[in-house]
This record gives structure tokens, sequence and C-alpha cells, in this order.
């Protein structure tokens, strides 16, 4: 092909001409060079043919096209990346947290009972291939062309990466034999071994130059995932980055084979790299040994993976099986054992969550473990380190395992110094108080976290505190929703939830992505929604245990917010189905200066809640009082949302797990394994007729 292709090149005169074969060339050469690793010309050749092409489309800009080798690396620097909604969702698979053939097993098993196969028939065919760790990629090609390439963000929104994705020799900008109107490609970018070891050592020559603005990458994973999220392409065309395609995201005007190994073949057949780690093997046995035979080379591989991943071949199949909530039953990533290693426990901090929750975490002399260099370790809870014994100056031992937060695992006793510090106390350690906020801190009976009560005051409970309070079963402020919380408090717009209603248009508009439409949309809403009922208020409070229907319970019972706040345990516990732990919680809440006084500022800002006598000997009657119900599966013709309020509103409660306290499972469509676990108790079965009979007329 080459000769001859070079020679046609050559005899052309027209300029049109000489460029579509340079093109077919400059690709042709480009998939031997980074997907087959054979080069056919010297480096040196391909450059003059390159340079020769720019030379052609700088004399001819109309002959300058989209899927043009020139057009790989873009100058222009971009001011942000663009959301992209994604047509297919990108969503995640189930992973198999057993490390042993079993989590093998167990998949193969969940499959065939899911199928309804006897124990007698014959294994199934699944395609075997390898968990990438990187970044999840989609890439839409139109009539053959790379127009658009997307992360995988949330699993519905991504954003636009383009500009950087085209730098990535390995993947063409024309598929070869696909003219569909639309194929999105998904896969995976990565750094090989070797290259991120490079990478590095051209970073450490650069610092050592007195670059200040350089620096070494931790791990491959997160080289590759900054590279592609960079705004100028011209950082990302330094960085080696390599890329696998696996699957399919939107298809229009294509046939997709019939199992999802073919599909691997014929995606590689269009010039994309498809790994060749795969194979197609038969029942849970198949499964077993190609996780073995991967674990045995998992170190020899040229980069990182996490695990492997099993599919069922037949897509027909597939197609059957469907979706568990946002999961394919017919998908599981099987995970190997965590890699460990040991280092020294230099201090033991304590950090508060979004809920308040206090975690112990070690302070870690760096060590490099499951991929990358660890230098924190969560210790969990105080009793968690109390029983392994944690304490500042231990050489530990330390596991990760994939994405997981690294863990202490156990100390090396026989290492620990004779003037070791002292077991660890965590109340002792903070003296009572939130090393935030300054609030008192309180555990529970029988619970084993401790948590900060200033739910509304602490900073690090703010961004939680308020995307709680907006969310649409509490003050439903539309609009209001987690990039936007997290540019408000960032940025120091909101410290406390009163501050909400000082936002005016002119400083919204000044956050990134903030029109003065939508501005003025969510300032609207928010003086809209400053009229609520004693519930939703309750509720938006963000009070721990305190759900929706134990807010609409204190709400029937007391009937104004002041009576809540000087309630006494005692009084708090005459509320139907108040227990200790919620009385004590609400007590604990409305003890601290800070929560009430951040009341008070709603109230001076004008939010305001209906109230009344609180006389619950006249509410309406309430059929299924005291009874708990399960929902599961898709019902005909109400939502999951609507039926649970039915059933509060009747006085019963929904839970989310099935146990022998549960009086009725309601089971639509697609009913899981709550289903399965009704039948095991012998729980009661509703469908949606049957919950209506018991709720009655009206």
């Amino acid at each position: 092909m080459t000769a001859h292709s070079s020679a046609k090149a050559a005899a052309s005169s027209d300029p049109a001409a000489r460029a579509a074969l340079l093109r077919e060339l400059l690709q042709h050469h480009a998939h031997r060079y980074y997907v087959l690793d054979e080069p056919e010309i010297p480096d040196a050749e391909y450059d003059r043919l390159f340079q020769e092409l720019q030379a052609i489309e700088a004399a001819h800009p109309a002959l300058r096209t989209a899927d043009s080798p020139t057009q790989r690396v873009i100058g222009a620097v971009l001011t942000g990346l663009k959301p992209v909604k994604h047509a297919v969702p990108m969503l995640s698979i189930e992973t198999e947290t057993d490390t042993t053939a079993a989590g093998a097993e167990k998949f193969d098993a969940r499959v065939r009972a899911n199928l309804g196969l006897p124990a007698d028939a014959t294994p199934l065919a699944y395609a075997a291939e390898l968990k990438f760790d990187g970044l999840a990629i989609n890439l839409r090609y139109q009539r053959g062309v790379l127009v658009q390439a997307a992360t995988r963000g949330d699993g519905e929104t991504g954003e636009d990466v383009t500009h950087n994705v085209r730098t990535i020799g390995q993947i063409p900008l024309r598929l070869r034999g696909i003219d569909a109107p639309v194929l999105e490609v998904r896969g995976e970018v990565y750094i090989r071994r070797d290259a991120f070891e490079r990478l590095n050592e051209r970073q450490r020559e650069l610092i050592a130059q007195g670059a200040k603005h350089e620096k070494t990458f931790v791990n491959p994973r997160n080289a590759a995932a900054g590279a592609v999220r960079q705004l100028d392409a011209r950082i990302t065309a330094k960085r080696p980055l390599s890329f696998f395609a696996y699957g399919l995201g939107e298809v229009s005007g294509w046939d997709v084979p019939g199992t999802h190994s073919a599909l691997l073949d014929v995606l590689a057949a269009t010039g994309l790299p498809v790994s060749s780690e795969r194979r197609v093997v038969q029942g849970g046995a198949g499964l077993v040994a190609f996780h073995a035979e991967i674990a045995a080379k998992r170190d020899r591989l040229p980069f990182d993976i996490d695990g492997v991943v099993y599919k069922v071949n037949d897509r027909a199949l597939q197609q059957k099986l469907g979706f568990k909530t946002r999961e394919p039953r017919w998908a599981v990533a099987h995970k190997y054992p965590a890699q460990e290693q040991m280092t020294r426990v230099l201090d033991i901090d304590i950090q508060v969550g979004r809920t308040g929750k206090l975690t112990p975490v070690a302070k870690l002399e760096p060590v490099f473990v499951g991929g990358t260099t660890v230098s924190n370790a969560t210790l969990h809870n105080e009793d968690e380190t109390r029983r392994k014994d944690v304490r500042i100056g231990d050489t530990v031992i330390i596991r990760r395992a994939g994405d997981v937060i690294p863990e202490v695992v156990g100390v090396v006793l026989e290492r620990r110094a004779p003037d070791a510090g002292a077991p660890f106390d965590l109340h002792q350690r903070l003296g009572g108080r939130c090393p935030v906020c300054g609030s008192a801190i309180a555990r529970e009976e029988g619970e084993v976290d401790w948590r900060c009560s200033g739910g509304l005051f602490c900073a690090a409970q703010r961004k939680q505190a308020i995307l709680h309070y907006a969310q649409r079963r509490a003050m439903d402020i539309e609009g209001l929703g987690d990039k936007l919380v997290d540019q408000l408090v960032d940025g120091g717009l909101i410290r406390t939830l009163p501050e909400l209603y000082t936002l005016g248009v002119a400083k919204l508009t000044a956050l990134d992505r903030m029109g003065e439409k939508s501005a003025a949309n969510l300032v609207q809403a928010l003086q809209a929604r400053k009229h609520t009922t004693l519930q939703r208020f309750l509720y938006a409070l963000g009070i721990r245990h305190v759900g929706e229907s134990t807010a609409r319970d204190l709400a029937r019972h007391f009937g104004a917010l002041d009576r809540i706040i000087v309630a006494s345990i005692e009084q708090l516990l005459e509320v139907p189905d108040v227990g200790p732990i919620v009385a004590q919680s609400i007590r604990v809440f409305f003890d601290q200066p800070h929560n009430r006084e951040v009341v008070e500022q709603l109230r001076a800002v004008g939010v305001h809640w209906d109230e009344h006598d609180g006389d619950i000997a006249d509410q309406a009657p309430r059929p299924l009082a005291g009874q708990t119900f399960v929902l599961t599966g898709t019902l005909p013709t109400l939502a999951r949302d609507e039926a649970k309020a039915l059933i509060e509103a009747a006085g019963g409660k929904v839970a989310g797990s099935v146990s022998k306290k549960t009086q009725y499972v309601v089971a639509g469509d697609d009913a899981g394994s709550k289903l399965d676990k009704a039948r095991e108790l012998g729980v009661p079965i509703l469908d949606e007729a049957g919950l209506r009979a018991l709720l009655g007329p009206g």
C-alpha cells in the first residue's frame, strides 16, 4: 500500500487530490505507529509528508478537513470546558468486591438465575476483558468523522474535550469503513507505565532547570485525567496518552454485531485500538480461569488495571437481562486483592464531613501503594482506631484497593517505639468541640461516629446544609444545584442559609456560566419559596434523624416551631414514632445557639411557614398508621415519590429495606432483590391496585 500510494501521490499535480492522498498516507502510517506498533517509514519521512500537507492546506484553506492529521493540535486556548449531554447515559457497572474465584462464580450464578436457566443448562458465553485504570471517554463519529469527545462526568452530562482528544495519536479522526450517521464509541484514555516514567523524568529535569510551574505526577491515571481536561490542547499534546475502545454509546444507521466480542473485532477493524487481552470464555469456570490468568500477569502489563470485566457476550441476552437501578445485570467488574505497603503514622488529624461526621485520618509518611502515592489514610471512627490501637509514631500497613480511600489495615506492633503516643481519644483530643466551628460534638447511644452539632453553622457542612435546604421535598428552590452551590460557597458569596435570600442578579451573573436570565430566575425562585409549611421547614433544617415523616409528625403534634425548639425530651417522646435517639438529636440540634440564631435570621429575611394549634386528635383518619411498607420496581401509574407520599399521608412509613418488621412490600415491574427478600420472609406483596385498596377511597 505504501509504495503504491506514494507513487499515486507523487504523480498527482491536483492540490485537492494530492491533499486527499497525503491524508490517506498519514492516517495509514499513524495507525501503524500508534496502534500496531509496526512503523513502515522513518519518522523523518512521516514529518516530510505531514509538512507537505500543511503547506497545501495553508495555500488552499478550503482543503483543510476535520479529519486531517494537521488538525490534531489546535492552538486556541479555551476559557472553559462546555457541558455535553450524553445521548445515551454513560452508566457504571456493578463492582464485585469478593476478589477470590467465588466472585466470578457469583456473577455467573446471578446471570443464570435471572435468565431462569436450569442447573444442567449449557454454560453461557462471556466476553472477558480488562478494567483499565484511566478516564472514560465518549467519542462521537458522524459519517465516520470524529466530531466530539466528552468525559463521563456524572453519567448524564460530561465535558467537551474534543480539542484534547484530537491530540491522541491512537484515536482515528476518521474510521475505516464506517459511514453511519452516528456512531459513538466508548473507551478509556490512559498512560502506559513506561511513558509515565519518561514523563516524570522529563518533569524532574524541567524542575531542576528552574521551571516554577512544573511538577511531577502522582500516578498514570491522574496524569491522564488532568491532561484530558486541559484548556490548552498544546499541553495535552505533550502528554503520552493512549486509548482503548470497549463499547458503544448512541448508534444510528449502523448494524451492531450480535455479540460483544464481534463488536470489539469490528471496532478494531475501523482503526480503533482494542486491547488484545480479551477472551470469550464459557461459564463460571471460564471466568475464574481468566481472572487467574490476568492476575498472574497483572504486574507485567504495560499499563495499570484494577480488575477485569465480565459481560454476557450475546447482545440479545443482554437486552433480556436489562438493568438493575442504573447498572446492567449482564456485566460486572471483578476486583483484585488490595495492594498493601508499610509506612509510619506522623499524626492523627480529625476531618469534619459534609454531614458533620468526624473522621480520624492518619497523616502518613508518603508511600506508593495501589498505583498512587498515599499520605493520608482513613481510620473510619474512634472505635475502629482504638480497636486497631493506632498511635502516633506507629508503623502501620496501608491498603488501597482501586479507587477506594486508603485505609490503615493494622499496626506492626513489633516496631512500636517505647515512647509511642497514648491510645487515641477523639473527644479528649478536640476538647469536646468541632475543630471547624467550635460547636459541641455528640455521639448517640449505640453509634460509633461522633458528629458536629452545628449543622446550619459549620463551614464543613455548609454545602450539604444548603443543598438539603433547597431540595424539592424541603424548600423546593429550583435551580440551586450542586455546581452552583459549590461556586457560591467556594467564592465566599454564602456562609449561612439566610444569605441565600440576599443574593442579587449582579452577584450571581459574576459566577461562571451564569447568565442574567438564569440569575433572575434563581432570585425569583428564592423569593417565591419564602412561604412554606412547618413540616417542610423542619425537614429543610437537616436535623439528624428527622426525615419527612418525622417532620410531619412533629408539625402535627406541636403546631408551632417555637414549641419544638423548647420541647423537653419527655415532650418530644410524646410524638408518635419519635424515640429516644430522635428526641435526643432534636434536642442537641436546638441546644446549639448557632442553629437557633440561623433560624431567627431566616425569619428576619422573610422566611415563614404555616402554624396551627397542633391538636393531632382532629386530624383525618390514618388507615395505615403504624404499618411499614417497602417499595420496589416501577408501578403502572404512581411514581415512587407519589406512592411514598400517599402511604405517609395515611400514617404509614416507607422503609428502604425488607425485614421481619415490614408489613407489606409494594412491587411493580423490574422489582429486584427486595421482592426476593419479601418472599423469603413471607412478607405480603401488593401491586398498585392492592395498595390503593388499603388506602381506601379518596
